[in-house]
């Protein structure tokens, strides 16, 4: 596939030991490559026919522009599907859900080097695609964030496992303020594996080609590891200092609560000269009480689920969401309407009632009916 119109570019680089690196490029750089349901199906359908191709040693995945890896998921168009199913069953949300975590989960399982070169902007669906990667890549641009919390929904594309891994209680603080962070932000909760500079993306890639790969997974890994980490090291002093690195202690004692209202109330009073910690305070303020719940939920049942049933409950939550009106009206006032004033459910969090977050949680499917019964732990 070759045509530039389509959303996603599928190129396959020849290497010189014989084998070939398959290269896939968001191409929606308008709309800063937010994931739609189409680019999700064509991802669905190449990455496992280039995990099965035994010429295929690697894929190298990006976004095409200079702004964005991936901005996140097209949230309009389920927002559309939410209007248009009203209290019924949202098999639009459901569909595009279900791939997105296949897809996701798969990058997270692939058995050959999956490199993601995460240059700009890198939220919401976006990381979902990088978070799993073998070798995540980072450089001066990149901005990092699970924002959901602004648009009434909840860290999900595995949120629920990468942040519960961070350091301290870092992933808690990032999702109830849905801070951006940087590339060195990244490296140290473990968001990324390496840095380098955008300028060097193409001729990295094409360096690849030259490895001698082995066509074994496991010896080609070891091959990538040691090389990107010799690229990696004429670069490390600029690398961005992290904020969350500085801050760790701070945000690790105003997350230590015993309970969604406490870490909100003091994220959220605050009072600070800090421009990042400032942007976290903004962030909480304007964000969902309900979602502020909702994620810290999230985070406690989710502590010690594998990958597999990490996707499992998240489906579970994600299609709930889509019909329990926060997350519609958050979409209208930020993306449909842009009045950037959204009517939340709950005017403050202690008034979200546990019931209406419970209820998130309750599956309308079996455990043999589950759309992603299939996935391995």
């Amino acid at each position: 596939m070759t045509s530039t119109d389509t959303p996603i570019i599928f190129d396959e680089l020849p290497t010189h030991s014989g084998h070939r690196i398959g290269v896939a490029t968001l191409n929606a750089e308008k709309s800063l490559n937010a994931l739609s349901l189409e680019m999700i199906e064509l991802l669905a359908e190449q990455l496992p026919r280039w995990q099965a191709d035994p010429g295929i040693v690697a894929v190298w995945l990006q976004g095409s522009g200079e702004k964005a890896f991936c901005a996140g998921g097209n949230i309009v168009r389920l927002y559309e599907s939410i209007k248009e199913s009203g209290s019924q069953r949202n098999p639009y949300a459901e569909r595009f859900f279900t791939l997105e975590y296949q897809v996701d989960h798969l990058i997270h399982t692939f058995s050959k080097p999956l490199i993601c070169w995460g240059h700009g902007i890198v939220m919401g669906g976006g990381l979902g695609l990088m978070s799993g990667a073998r070798f995540r890549v980072v450089t001066e641009k990149s901005r990092i964030a699970m924002p959901e919390v602004a648009i009434g929904l909840y860290p999900d594309v595995g949120g629920s496992w990468f942040l519960n891994k961070m350091p301290g209680r870092v992933g808690l603080f990032l999702g109830l303020s849905g801070v951006s962070i940087n590339a060195g932000d990244a490296l140290f909760v473990g968001l990324a594996d390496r840095f380098l500079p955008n300028e060097l993306r193409a001729t990295t890639l094409e360096d690849m080609a030259s490895l001698p790969w082995q066509g074994s997974g496991h010896a080609d890994e070891g091959l990538v590891d040691d090389w990107l980490r010799s690229k990696e090291e004429a670069h490390r002093e600029a690398i961005p200092l992290s904020p969350v690195r500085q801050h760790l202690d701070q945000i690790n004692k105003l997350m230590d609560r015993g309970h969604a209202a406490a870490a909100y109330s003091a994220l959220a009073t605050l009072e600070t000269d800090d421009p990042w910690l400032q942007q976290a305070v903004k962030g909480v303020r304007k964000g969902s009480p309900a979602s502020s719940v909702l994620i810290w939920e999230q985070l406690h049942r989710a502590r010690h689920w594998s990958l597999a049933q990490t996707f499992r409950e998240e489906l579970v939550v994600s299609v709930n969401c889509c019909s329990h009106g926060e997350f519609a009206e958050g979409v209208r006032a930020l993306l449909i309407e842009k009045d950037g004033n959204p009517t939340w459910q709950f005017a403050s969090v202690e008034a979200v009632p546990a019931e209406w977050i419970d209820a998130h949680f309750v599956s309308s499917w079996t455990a043999q009916t589950h759309p992603l019964k299939g996935l391995g732990e």
